[in-house]
C-alpha cells in the first residue's frame, strides 16, 4: 500500500473492483463510494476498494463517467511519472520499430494499450502529432514532450485536440504546436506506397494508421478487377489496389481538400491514370451503383465509413444505418464479386458486427461468404481485459 498518503483517495462500493483486478483500467463514477482529499479534474489518485484493498493509481476526474484511469498497479507519485512516461513511451516506441523495422511512420501511443490511458500520438518522421483525451495527460502535455525528446529525433509535436472525448472531461477543442513548427503537409511511405498528409487540416491526426494491415491485405483480391472506393479520403485503400492490379478503380470522398490529396497520392505513385475520382455522397454513388446511374460497373467495393455509433444509445440506430449500406453494395455485385468492409465503434462488438452482415446479406436477398475477418493495425493493440481497445472491424465478402 503506498505510504504518506498524499493523494486524494477513491474508495469504491462494495464489489466494484472485480472488473479492475481483472484487467480492465477504468473505474465509472457510478462505481465510487468516497473522495477522500483535493482530487480535482486530472488529480493522480489512489483507488481502494470498500475493504480498504489497495487498487492502484490513476487520473481522477470528479465530472467524467470515466471517473479514474488507472495507470499503475503499484504505488505512484506524482514525481515520479516523468520516469513512467518515459518507460512506457520508450516501450512503446520499440515495439512499433521492431513491427516496421526501418519505417517511421506508425501510431507510436495508444492510450490505454500502451500504459498511457487518454494520450494517442501518430508518428510521421520527425513530426508527432498528439490527441489527448483525458484531463490528465492534458495538464502534463508538456512533461510528455520532454519524455518524448529523449526517445527519439523529433523536431515538431502538434496538438490535434478535436476529439468529443475532450468535451466529457470538460476540455476545450484546440489545434497547436507544442514543439518547433509543424508542416502544414508531410510525406510518408507505407509498405512501398508514397502518401501526402494533411497534418493541420485533415481528419483525426491526418492518417488512419488503423487500416494499414487491412489495405495490405486486399491487394491479391484486387487484381484484375474494377474497384470502387467509397469513404475513400486521401485515397489510401484505392492507391493499394490500383498499383497492385486493379484494372480501374472509381475513388469517392466527400471533402474536396481530400480529393485532393487522393489525386497527388495517385500521381505520386504513379496510378493517376487507373483511378477516377469523384467529391461526393457515397450513399448516394452508391445507389447509383445498384441502378446502374453511377456509369460504372464494380466487382469489388470497399467501404471504410465513419463511425455511425459515437456513443452506446445510437447502437441499434447505427446497426441499422450500417446493414443498410451493406446491403446496398451486395446488390450492387454480381456473382463472384467481392465487398470489403468495416465499422469503426467500440460500441459495435465483433459478434454484432458479424450479426449486422447477416442482415445485410438477408435484406440483399444475396449469399455471401466470409473470406476474412481482421481487425485494426497492431500498432492499435488490443487489451484482453479491455474491450474498449478493440473497436475496428472489417469483413472480406465474396458473393455466392
Amino acid at each position: 500500500m503506498p505510504a504518506g498518503g498524499k493523494l486524494p483517495r477513491i474508495r469504491l462500493k462494495a464489489r466494484e473492483e472485480d472488473r479492475l483486478l481483472a484487467g480492465h483500467l477504468w473505474v465509472f463514477s457510478n462505481e465510487i463510494s468516497s473522495v477522500e482529499g483535493e482530487a480535482g479534474a486530472g488529480a493522480l489518485a489512489e483507488v481502494f476498494s470498500a475493504a480498504g484493498r489497495f487498487l492502484g493509481c490513476g487520473f481522477y476526474h470528479p465530472r467524467s463517467l470515466i471517473a479514474v484511469r488507472l495507470l499503475s498497479r503499484g504505488p505512484l507519485s506524482e514525481e515520479a511519472l516523468d520516469e513512467l512516461f518515459r518507460r512506457r513511451l520508450g516501450l512503446a516506441l520499440a515495439r512499433r520499430e521492431s513491427l516496421f523495422p526501418g519505417e517511421s511512420a506508425y501510431r507510436w501511443c495508444f492510450g490505454e494499450s500502451d500504459g498511457l490511458p487518454g494520450l494517442v500520438i501518430d508518428r510521421f518522421g520527425d513530426v508527432l502529432v498528439i490527441e489527448a483525451l483525458c484531463a490528465g495527460i492534458d495538464a502534463r502535455l508538456d512533461r510528455l514532450a520532454a519524455a518524448i525528446r529523449v526517445l527519439a529525433p523529433i523536431s515538431a509535436i502538434y496538438l490535434r485536440n478535436s476529439h468529443r472525448m475532450r468535451a466529457l472531461e470538460g476540455l476545450s477543442t484546440e489545434d497547436r504546436a507544442i514543439l518547433g513548427e509543424a508542416p502544414e503537409e508531410v510525406e510518408i511511405v507505407h509498405d512501398g506506397i508514397r502518401f501526402k498528409v494533411a497534418l493541420g487540416r485533415g481528419q483525426k491526426t491526418g492518417y488512419y494508421f488503423d487500416q494499414r494491415e487491412n489495405r495490405s491485405f486486399i491487394r491479391p483480391y484486387a487484381r484484375g478487377r474494377r474497384v470502387v472506393d467509397l469513404y475513400s479520403y486521401t485515397g489510401s485503400f484505392a492507391l493499394n489496389a490500383a498499383k497492385f492490379g486493379a484494372l480501374e478503380v472509381l475513388g469517392v470522398e466527400s471533402s474536396g481538400e481530400a480529393v485532393r490529396l487522393a489525386r497527388e497520392n495517385a500521381a505520386l505513385n504513379g496510378v493517376g491514370a487507373k483511378i477516377r475520382w469523384i467529391e461526393g455522397d457515397s450513399l448516394e454513388i452508391l445507389r447509383g451503383l445498384k441502378d446502374g446511374s453511377a456509369g460504372f460497373k464494380p466487382d469489388f467495393i470497399m467501404m471504410d465509413p465513419p463511425n455511425l455509433c459515437p456513443s452506446k444509445k445510437d447502437l441499434g440506430r447505427a446497426l441499422r444505418a450500417y446493414a443498410a449500406m451493406n446491403a446496398r453494395a451486395l446488390e450492387a455485385l454480381p456473382e463472384g464479386g467481392l465487398l470489403a468492409t468495416s465499422s469503426c465503434s467500440h460500441h459495435v462488438s465483433r459478434e454484432l458486427f458479424v450479426d449486422m452482415l447477416r442482415a445485410a446479406q438477408a435484406k440483399a436477398g444475396r449469399s455471401a461468404r466470409i473470406e476474412a475477418l481482421r481487425t485494426q493495425c497492431s500498432d492499435h493493440p488490443i487489451l484482453l481485459a479491455m474491450p474498449e481497445t478493440e473497436y475496428l472491424h472489417f469483413a472480406l465478402l465474396s458473393v455466392i
